[in-house]
């Protein structure tokens, strides 16, 4: 199944000073005044590599200056390549309604395959637009300055083990970025050690929670560098071990205590000929609808767990309306029957595929492309800032979302079906510039020996 390699990671050095002020979140949660707070921070954050700024003529300037400062950098002592391949021992501590939690996982390089070869699977659909802009950044800086977010099954927890000893030791990088999550990565470079995680993994697949775009840009990256790749010994053909074969990925246990998944809700706006009480009419088909208090989100958010005991439930607010209203899939109704809901019986159990499928693809007429384009909807990770939206001038309707179980992930991915974007929220995010993987056609990337 998965093959899993350790790896000579770039990491940030002691002459770069506090990793609070270097660590940035992933690309694609930054906004322009967020990303002008971390290049405030220090002179070097990674949001420079990650997030690179153009020249005003010309756009795609940006991705030769992320490779001159990646390169500058690496001169000056800033970053540093690592001596000795390394599997990265990564912990993240936070808080989810004031409870204390901590992650625990890994970041290793991992063969690259193609979804249909069914070791890495997806679980969500993807937009070409970011894949085009993270292809350019890579292609430009032969590197990876952050992680695939990969998930594998371990009930027993084995693959915490070859990490304990390390864990009682200082870490490599320890720092807190600006959401308040503290990160700390140790580098485990035993190789009977890295050797028993690397056989376990070899027996399992995995599950892409977060990152489809960034993966699939690796995967065309490599089809561009394979021709790069230079001949085997001799006239031979090359070994298929070069680093171009492989991506860099955070390995989390889908039973890890500390693994947390959240809702995001949706916002939708500017759709032509909206009507609250039709909708709800029309709902009745597929949906018992039951009408609450607009109140406290908490109160809400309780009452959403609530009805989801029954079965499926989304529950959706409109400005100026008193009252909220469930809607929980009828038991009655055969999902498959409708035609936007043909797939695997686990489709149908998604709240999240019923919303998009049910309600916005037939009631509404919102079909798949126009739900990519975004054309009606938006996002909104936190709860409060959903019932925010419902203040904002072109918001028509607020829904509301229990948080998809990892199961249910596990599940679609298996059956070969993705989910809509943004089905999944999981908290916290991996942080960009732990350590970055350089790409050179012409590395061989190593394995300890068998045991």
């Amino acid at each position: 199944m998965a093959e899993i390699a350790p790896f000579r990671g770039i990491l940030y050095t002691p002459k770069s000073g506090d990793p609070s002020r270097l660590l940035a979140p992933p690309y694609d949660v930054i906004s322009d005044a967020e990303r002008v707070q971390l290049e405030q921070l220090d002179p070097h954050n990674c949001v420079r590599l990650i997030l690179p700024q153009p020249d005003e003529k010309d756009p795609d300037s940006r991705y030769p200056r992320a490779a001159r400062d990646l390169q500058q950098w690496l001169g000056e002592g800033v970053l540093a390549r690592d001596e000795q391949p390394a599997i990265y021992r990564y912990h993240q501590s936070f808080a989810v309604d004031g409870a204390p939690i901590v992650r625990k996982g890994f970041v290793a390089r991992i063969r690259l395959h193609r979804f249909d070869e069914s070791v890495v699977l997806p679980h969500e659909r993807t937009l070409s637009g970011p894949k085009a802009d993270r292809l350019k950044l890579m292609r430009a800086t032969r590197a990876h300055f952050s992680q695939i977010f990969g998930l594998y099954k371990d009930p027993d927890r084995r693959t915490d083990a070859p990490f304990v000893e390390i864990e009682r030791s200082e870490p490599a990088l320890e720092g807190t970025t600006t959401d308040g999550v503290h990160h700390r990565m140790w580098r485990l470079v035993d190789p009977a050690a890295q050797r028993e995680v690397i056989d376990f993994l070899a027996e399992e697949k995995v599950y892409i929670a977060d990152g489809h775009h960034r993966y699939e840009t690796m995967l065309a990256l490599r089809e561009e560098l394979r021709k790069e790749v230079p001949p085997g010994p001799g006239e031979g053909a090359p070994s298929g071990r070069s680093a171009v074969e492989y991506g860099v990925m955070f390995f989390c246990n889908m039973d890890d205590p500390g693994l947390v998944v959240l809702p995001t809700h949706r916002v939708l706006h500017g759709l032509a000929g909206f009507d609250r009480a039709s909708l709800i009419k029309r709902a009745r088909e597929f949906f018992v609808v039951v009408e609450g208090p607009l109140a406290d989100p908490q109160v809400v958010k309780r009452a959403l767990v609530g009805h989801a005991k029954k079965g499926p439930t989304f529950a959706m607010a409109c400005p100026g309306a008193g009252t909220i209203a469930y809607l929980r899939v009828r038991g009655d109704l055969i999902v498959s029957s409708v035609p936007a809901m043909k797939g695997p019986k686990v489709f149908g159990e998604l709240d999240v595929a019923l919303l998009h499928g049910l309600l916005f693809e037939t009631l509404l007429g919102i079909d798949r492309h126009a739900q990519e384009k975004q054309s009606n909807l938006r996002y909104a990770k936190a709860l409060d800032k959903a019932f925010d939206e419902l203040n904002s001038p072109d918001v028509q309707a607020v829904f509301l979302m229990n948080p998809t179980r990892v199961q249910q992930v596990q599940a679609m991915a298996d059956a070969g079906e993705v989910m809509p974007q943004k089905s999944t929220f999981f908290y916290p995010k991996i942080a960009s510039g732990l350590v970055m993987n350089p790409i050179d056609p012409a590395e061989e990337v190593p394995l300890p020996a068998a045991g």
